[in-house]
Parts: structure tokens; sequence; C-alpha cells
């Protein structure tokens, strides 16, 4: 189960098959032992979220938007992070107690610093090249 930066919920196929692929959940949040839960439900219940499929291309990726709800119980949403979870009482759960792992994407990641070869000179040996103006202040551009 991962929560990302904006409070989506998203669960792997795996994840949401221990919930019997619901398309309704409610979550849950039990403050003293710092678990969220997600149950399944139907969308009678007054605070059912919507699961959508995060994958056009089929079964896959379920998703939850649930910015509200990581806001109103103040889960920490600065960094995407994944949990595995664990099933209690017919709930897919997550003790956020623990760190989780911090996930970071492709557009993210930075570049490493490229390798100095033979044809890339060291900053010691660039030659320092100083600009001066011209000192009559021609203009050499042709206004006309």
């Amino acid at each position: 189960m991962t929560i990302q930066k904006r409070g989506v919920i998203s669960l792997n196929k795996a994840a949401h098959d221990l919930i019997d692929n619901a398309e309704t959940v409610e979550l849950l949040f039990d403050r003293a032992r710092q678990v969220m839960a997600v149950r399944a439900t139907d969308d009678s219940s007054p605070h059912a979220y919507a699961v959508r499929s995060g994958s056009k291309r089929g079964p896959g990726q379920a998703i939850v938007s649930a910015t509200a709800f990581t806001a109103h119980y103040g889960i920490d949403t600065t960094a995407t992070r994944r949990w595995k979870p664990f099933v209690e009482d017919g709930m897919l759960c997550v003790d956020l107690t623990t760190e989780g792992t911090v996930i970071t994407g492709n557009r993210t990641k930075t570049q490493p610093p490229l390798q100095p070869t033979e044809a890339t000179e060291s900053a010691e040996d660039i030659d320092v090249v100083t600009v001066q103006e011209d000192p009559a202040g021609d203009d050499t551009t042709d206004d006309s």
C-alpha cells in the first residue's frame, strides 16, 4: 500500500485482492495505534470511497482519492511512502509508526555527475576570458 504525496492511496493487485477487489472502501484510522485501515464496503456507506483502476490495461493498481482523509488525521504526505500491509479483521492495515519506504519516481531522479574524459578539461585548465567594453562606445549593429 502506498500513500502518495497528494494523499492518494494506491494498492497493487495483491493488496487489492486481499480486500476482495472491492469497488468501494471505507478508510479507518486508529489514533492510539497509528494504524490506517482500508475495509471493503458498499456504496451506501456514508463514508465510502470509490476505488478506481490505476491502469487502462485491465486489473492492476487500485487508486483511492484520500486527500481529505489524510489531511483530517494528520497523516504525513510530504513524501510518497510504501508499506507492506497486513490483514486484521478483514481490513487491509498499515502501521504508520514504521517509516515506510520512500518512493521517488523517474521524474525526480537526479543524473549522476559526468566523469571527466580526455576531451573534457578540468576547471583548472580552462582559461578565463574577460569581456572588454568597446572604449569608443561604437555601436556595430546595422539598424538600416
